[in-house]
């Protein structure tokens, strides 16, 4: 019984007394998905709905749900959330829910976060019944925990991506604080939908945070992930160094494709440090975090990304 601690000696629920623990900061992310129909997610993109805007209301609902856990959840604590952010993305039958909780305390935060993604995926499901009462809320799962003495936790994956899925993210402080509109994330994921990949985010940090979302993105396996940001010279810009911590193999030719490119529309465009390589079986490209690089480095990518991705997954067939 003692391995588990909301257990006493005598096998009783109990809560845990933490007071004695240092207070560290505390992130939680974890995911969950509505199995749904083709039409309820074209419906749900598109605002077409006859309720209310149905992303909102299910991501208040999360943020709420997340604030409210040590009143669902018996032997929770309470804490005081710093933040709670919660993301949706897309395939085509699944709306996909991600909550990043964020404290600084004695104890973590993963119950918060699953709490928002569970009310969030319910909300969901309560706003597209009319249209499709069998939709479904299925894998509510912890994905990655950071903070206190046991640092981070990870959830493993299976070493074979999934054939076009990506992971968008965005190293963005201001965007991740809500001051400033981010659209180079939804461009991105825009080009790749178009290309007939399951997208994950955009997923939004703040560039001190950027190897948080990089390590959340590989946590999935994805075959492609497109980072935009934090590539420049700026103190804070950090996605170079995050993502070659990550990195198995550089790309070095793609990275300077990507910079010739942008230098045909600005001198600036040199200035750029991002990186390309491969992160396991994943293949980790940095784009800039203007619209214009963003367009510069997708137009690269385009005729290069279906070879690339079948070399790194062991399909290639052209000689080198």
């Amino acid at each position: 019984m003692s391995d588990l601690t909301h257990l006493d000696d005598h096998g009783r629920a109990r809560m845990v007394d933490v007071s004695a623990k240092a207070d560290t900061t505390r992130i939680a992310v974890a995911a969950g998905e509505l199995a749904t129909t083709a039409e309820v997610v074209r419906l749900v993109r598109s605002d077409d709905l006859p309720k209310a805007d149905v992303l909102a209301t299910a991501r208040i609902a999360g943020i709420s749900g997340a604030k409210k856990t040590s009143e669902l959840i018996p032997l929770c604590h309470q804490l005081a959330l710093s933040s709670v952010k919660i993301e949706f993305g897309f395939t085509d039958t699944t709306i996909t829910v991600e909550a990043t909780a964020k404290t600084k305390g004695p104890t973590g935060v993963e119950m918060e976060a699953l709490t928002a993604v569970a009310v969030a995926g319910l909300t969901l499901h309560d706003m597209v019944k009319a249209v499709d009462p069998a939709a479904t809320m299925n894998g509510v799962r912890l994905v990655t925990k950071e903070g206190g003495k046991r640092g981070r936790w990870t959830r493993e994956q299976s070493t074979a991506p999934e054939p076009n899925s990506a992971v968008i993210l965005v190293a963005s402080t201001g965007a991740a604080n809500g001051s400033r509109e981010d659209t180079t994330g939804p461009s991105i994921e825009e080009w790749l939908r178009q290309r007939g990949f399951t997208t994950r985010g955009p997923l939004v940090y703040a560039d001190a945070d950027i190897s948080t979302g990089l390590a959340d993105a590989l946590s999935t396996s994805p075959a492609l992930i497109v980072s935009t940001g934090g590539t420049g010279v700026s103190p804070t810009d950090a996605t170079p160094e995050a993502t070659r911590a990550v990195l198995d193999r550089e790309l070095p030719g793609l990275a300077d494709a990507i910079r010739e490119r942008g230098t045909k529309v600005t001198p600036h465009a040199s200035l750029s440090r991002g990186l390309a390589g491969v992160a396991g079986r994943s293949v980790v490209v940095n784009l800039p975090g203007s619209p214009g690089g963003v367009k510069d480095g997708l137009a690269v990518l385009e005729p290069l990304l279906d070879h690339l991705l079948a070399q790194v997954a062991g399909g290639g067939t052209h000689d080198e």
